[in-house]
């Protein structure tokens, strides 16, 4: 009976114990990873670390003078030599640690076993990035941060820099408009593409950019922003509208350019190879942001006439995609469905849009005109996006590389909020000024008397 006692009273406690462990791993993995798996991943790193590099084939033959010094100093047999490892860097969602690769090594081996390394170190995931010749930083993220993200601290947001989401190794994917300045982002409905295009608004808005937006669904989506917008165009119709108007005023940008940098006036527009940043502050337009919600509905058309305009929309659209940059006019093109067979111009379109982002699709063609062109290994993550993770996504750009990510949730109202505060810093542009949107009264709250007066409540 003494020892079922002392079973009990030293049972209870470790069942508690491990009980808490596991719902702070399900529902805190931050917490639980900083108190227990951190620890427990940092000590299997240091003590098997030279094992797991020889058993993943990341050892070099040592040198001569090693083998000499060896031998002279003790008489246990000279091992390979494992890459030099740095100091350990615990972080918030895993660890950092620097390797200096050995003579004949190339980061490229070190990334092939980076599976390897996830196991024998029990972490969710292993990243390799080069840090410069002969040194690669190997991050160790812990657990699934795209979960239940938690955008981190410093997430390098700054003038036309938008950090919008995090990415599958728990840094921050930044929009950075100067240097990627068009982007097609696609997505089924539910798939978190409208969360995506709330948080380029809001991290936009704060900023001295002229913020444009063509929605054929009514305006559904960015007219809860229209405190901020310049323009809005909420159908086919008005888009038409609108389009001209921003080609004006990025050929007005070209001709002070030219008159800045005396450039004859004959000069055409494609031989200027200098851009609105290179003019002094006070002669520089503000940069120009365009939205353009479900671009689908400009391509269809339902009679002759409509085919005539859907041709102008879509040459204009491939104008400020090719030559918009140089004026400070960037692109944001959305929609559900995007391919070939909208119609004349859509893959010339697309081929003016350097950044991609697909979430959740309905077809695997429409993941295929995302990133076909530029990652096509990156097709096969898109399309295997569960609908039970809105706002995940595969975002990749022309330079081949790619990655998943995840946008924080944001609900309408908090952003609809942070567009009216920033209002007053909507630039004035002459040229949309027919195109602000009406931007409705919120109604005065009157306190209502109630029959009813409330009692302090007391201990």
């Amino acid at each position: 009976m003494t020892d079922l006692t002392t079973l009990l009273e030293v049972g209870g406690p470790l069942a508690a114990l491990g009980g808490g462990a596991a719902y702070a791993r399900d529902k805190h993995p931050a917490l639980y990873w900083s108190a227990v798996g951190g620890p427990i991943s940092t000590a299997r790193l240091l003590s098997s670390y030279g094992s797991v590099m020889e058993a993943c084939g990341l050892t070099v033959t040592p040198s001569r003078l090693r083998v000499l010094a060896v031998k002279a100093t003790t008489r246990r047999e000279v091992r390979p030599v494992p890459p030099r490892r740095g100091i350990i860097r615990p972080t918030s969602t895993g660890l950092r640690i620097r390797l200096r690769l050995a003579p004949g090594q190339e980061p490229a081996d070190v990334a092939a076993s980076a599976e390897r390394l996830r196991h024998a170190w029990g972490v969710h995931a292993v990243y390799v990035t080069t840090v410069k010749p002969g040194v690669v930083e190997l991050r160790l993220v812990g657990f699934d941060v795209l979960r239940q993200v938690r955008m981190p601290r410093k997430t390098g947001g700054g003038f036309l820099r938008v950090p919008v989401a995090l990415r599958e190794d728990a840094t921050p994917f930044v929009r950075d408009y100067r240097t990627v300045p068009h982007q097609l982002t696609l997505g089924a409905t539910l798939s978190g593409k409208s969360m995506y295009l709330r948080h380029l608004v809001t991290g936009l808005a704060p900023q001295p950019v002229a913020l444009v937006g063509i929605d054929c669904k009514r305006g559904v989506e960015l007219a809860p922003f229209a405190a901020r917008l310049s323009a809005l165009a909420t159908d086919p119709a008005q888009a038409a509208e609108l389009l001209p108007v921003l080609i004006k005023e990025m050929e007005d940008r070209y001709d002070l350019i030219k008159a800045r940098q005396g450039i004859t006036p004959d000069t055409p527009d494609e031989e200027i190879t200098s851009d609105i940043w290179g003019l002094p502050e006070k002669e520089r337009p503000v940069p120009v942001v365009l939205f353009v919600d479900e671009v689908a509905e400009l391509f269809l058309v339902a009679t002759k006439k409509d085919e005539e305009r859907r041709d102008e929309m879509v040459t204009q659209l491939i104008r400020l995609a090719q030559l918009g940059r140089a004026a400070g006019i960037y692109l944001e093109v959305c929609g559900q469905r995007f391919g070939a067979e909208l119609g004349k111009g859509a893959t010339m379109l697309r081929a003016q849009l350097t950044g991609r982002v697909c979430h959740r699709v309905n077809d695997e063609a429409s993941a295929k005109m995302a990133l076909g062109d530029i990652a096509p290994e990156a097709v096969g993550a898109a399309c295997a996006i569960a609908p039970e993770r809105p706002g995940l996504a595969v975002a990749g750009d022309t330079s081949g590389g790619w990655s998943r990510i995840r946008t924080p949730y944001l609900s309408l109202g908090h952003a609809a909020e942070i567009c009216r505060e920033s209002a007053h810093l909507a630039p004035e542009l002459p040229a949309l000024k027919p195109f602000r949107p009406d931007v409705p009264v919120r109604p005065v709250e009157t306190p209502t008397t109630s029959a009813v007066q409330p009692h302090p409540v007391t201990d």
